[in-house]
């Protein structure tokens, strides 16, 4: 069987990525088909905590503070637009972030002078007032009021329904091959037969790397599994965003408590493991005693697209013209995802780009 739908442009990969790229190619005209291997939203972009900042933001190379910064002004409005749209709310809210890793001080201080971030330093007895269920010896902590999150299954979703009158999207059909003909690509062949497109954009995630070996070359992606554990708990018993060692605690708005999250090269298995939810649990609970008299509600994996810097490959892929790729977001997804989809676009259409594209292309691929 060979369906030879055509289309301007095919996006591969229906997670946070795939849907905002699919969102800003649509929204300048293009014909757009969106195919995912699954459902969409179902893999990284579900399984991780929603905090809309790199953790540790001095740490990351400048290419990946570009992108969050573009993106963390554009939030906002975004997910009221969404909300909107669709009726669906990704829940932005402006939680602040507390850092109690007293080790980072002056790299997040000297970072904050040179970036113009507003970085507050609290004592113990702020810190106690910011969230009074904190169990800490840390005399000082680092405050980022301005930092935000959203929910991010709820994101996922919001971008699937309000671009699904403009966008053809194709579920349950994986991608096996990128069909590429004489440098230029043709299109994609799928389970279920062929695609046809001018263009297509490479938006696989952790899968990127075994996509585009098919090709020859491909960029140092894989998967890095993260585990998370969620609490059932009550509003306002956690205020803020807190972390500690490497481990985030997220209070959603309906009181739930996330609790994240491992590093761990397991290839592509995304079972959880026990050894992680007691880790995860033991942290929890030291940090916040009063979840130990609240129900573990769920405990999950994900597959985040790990890659050497952190930087994602933003652009087109050489040797096959018509091909681009917007993938390798490591830990930054979420919080880069806006600026990274208005980029991919912008190279695409051949607009002014947002951004220096020179940080993110693959000519060295940095394998």
């Amino acid at each position: 069987m060979s369906d030879t739908t055509g289309s301007d442009i095919l996006v591969i990969g229906g997670g946070v990525i795939g849907l905002m790229t699919a969102r800003e190619l649509s929204a300048a005209g293009a014909a757009v088909t969106l195919v995912e291997m699954g459902d969409t939203g179902q893999q990284a972009s579900w399984a991780g905590g929603g905090i809309l900042s790199p953790l540790y933001p001095w740490r990351f190379a400048g290419p990946v503070t570009a992108l969050a910064r573009w993106s963390q002004q554009v939030y906002p409005t975004l997910c009221t637009e969404l909300f909107e749209t669709t009726g669906i709310d990704p829940e932005y809210s402006t939680s602040g972030l507390l850092i109690l890793d007293p080790e980072e001080h002056a790299d997040a201080l000297a970072w904050a002078a040179a970036e113009q971030v507003q970085i507050d330093t609290l004592t113990q007895a702020q810190i106690t007032e910011k969230e009074p269920g904190l169990q800490t010896d840390v005399r000082e902590a680092l405050w980022l009021g301005e930092i935000g999150q959203i929910r991010n299954p709820r994101l996922t979703k919001a971008l699937r329904t309000a671009i699904e009158p403009k966008v053809a999207i194709r579920e349950q059909e994986e991608v096996l091959e990128l069909r590429v003909t004489d440098g230029r690509v043709q299109g994609v062949r799928t389970r279920a037969g062929d695609i046809d497109a001018d263009r297509v954009v490479v938006c696989t995630g952790a899968w990127t790397a075994e996509l585009l070996a098919k090709l020859g070359r491909k960029p140092d992606i894989r998967p890095v599994r993260g585990q998370m554990i969620l609490f059932y708990a009550k509003p306002g018993q956690i205020r803020h965003l807190t972390l500690y060692r490497e481990r985030y605690v997220i209070p959603r708005r309906d009181g739930r408590v996330l609790i994240g999250s491992t590093l761990e090269d397991a290839g592509f298995d995304k079972r959880t493991t026990a050894e992680a939810k007691e880790e995860l649990y033991r942290i929890a609970t030291a940090m916040f005693p009063l979840l130990k008299r609240t129900p573990i509600e769920d405990h999950w994996a994900g597959l985040r697209p790990g890659s050497p810097s952190g930087i994602p490959y933003i652009g087109p892929y050489p040797g096959a013209e018509g091909l681009y790729v917007n993938a390798g977001h490591f830990r930054n997804g979420l919080v880069t995802g806006p600026a990274s989809a208005r980029l991919l676009a912008d190279l695409l259409l051949g607009r002014d780009a947002i951004l220096p594209p020179s940080a993110y292309a693959l000519e060295a691929m940095r394998a």
